[in-house]
């Protein structure tokens, strides 16, 4: 459990700057381009999801609360002024969008993620717009190194190693998938950074979706794209980056293609009821059709096979046949 930190007083923020506070944004527009142009074409990136908001949450309170632990982290990029120029809040679901006067400062807040406001911690997010290649090209996309988290109470990497542009929402699990099941799927790819399968506080039970992060992050929209979609169960997986994320670039095809077919192999063995024994070995890509199609070749192929079959113990199914 978090400490309760002292947070320096700062001075209250202006209530007539909500709900909108867009005049305290101190981004300069290119010469020629409408400071609302630019206002828009940098929003996706300015803005954090906060989730976890406790009922007496309001629009002055976040903002204020922000201004003060972004100044006392030393987040803020510009000496005078406000980190935040607006807030929006969902009260029924409880989570706020707010969004802050530079790209920089947004980043920066990303790592409040768990800080405790009014006695409880809060989630901080990219919000589902966010597109990170557009971002890099506006300023940073990671936290200040140098900030100090302790000021408000957080350590550095407090999250888990489960945070970042390249984690992974895994959704659509059927239920009875347990961890070491999901583990090997998501694992077809390489091997994990970080992995959490979330599961019910009561019962102990996954709640049939999980999060993780690769150790080589190059893999991640492969991941994405070769398992969404796929049919587990009765039950349709969902894969995405938890923050959005691009479509896999063309030199990944290749390996995009391979790994969708080792997830369809996967897929075949968990839907039988989750069993995980099976007496069927597939071999991909091992000939070519013109190979098959030649009586000489063929019988090569198959006394080649054979052979290496019994390597591993004598086979039990019946004679080869041509496809």
């Amino acid at each position: 459990m978090q400490p309760q930190v002292q947070i320096p007083e700062l001075p209250a923020a202006n209530p007539g700057m909500f709900p909108n506070m867009l005049p305290n944004l101190v981004n300069v527009p290119a010469l020629g381009q409408p400071l609302a142009m630019t206002q828009q074409a940098t929003r996706h990136a300015r803005r954090v999801y906060v989730g976890g908001l406790p009922p007496i949450a309001n629009e002055q309170t976040v903002a204020v609360f922000f201004n003060q632990v972004m100044a006392a982290i030393g987040g803020n990029t510009f000496a005078l002024g406000h980190a935040v120029v607006n807030v929006y809040i969902n009260h029924d679901k409880k989570f706020a969008f707010v969004e802050m006067r530079s790209v920089e400062e947004a980043s920066n807040a990303m790592a409040l993620d768990g800080i405790m406001f009014e006695g409880a911690p809060v989630k901080v997010r990219r919000p589902t717009d966010y597109n990170p290649s557009q971002a890099a090209t506006l300023g940073p996309s990671q936290p200040n190194p140098n900030l100090n988290l302790a000021a408000v109470g957080l350590t550095p990497g407090a999250a888990g190693g489960l945070e970042g542009p390249d984690r992974i929402f895994v959704g659509g699990l059927p239920y009875y998938f347990t961890e070491a099941q999901v583990r090997e799927l998501l694992e077809t790819f390489g091997p994990l950074r970080g992995f959490d399968i979330v599961k019910d506080k009561e019962t102990g039970n996954s709640k049939g979706y999980a999060f993780c992060l690769y150790k080589d992050v190059t893999v991640t929209d492969i991941a994405c794209a070769a398992l969404n979609g796929i049919q587990l169960g009765d039950r349709t997986l969902t894969v995405r980056r938890a923050n959005q994320g691009a479509e896999p670039r063309p030199e990944q095809e290749n390996i995009l293609l391979q790994a969708q077919q080792e997830a369809q192999m996967k897929r075949l063995v968990y839907e039988v009821g989750g069993a995980l024994a099976t007496k069927v070995v597939c071999l991909t890509q091992v000939v070519s059709a013109d190979g098959l199609r030649d009586d000489e070749e063929y019988n090569d192929i198959l006394e080649d096979m054979t052979l290496e079959g019994h390597k591993y113990g004598k086979p039990s199914c019946g004679p080869y046949s041509k496809l």
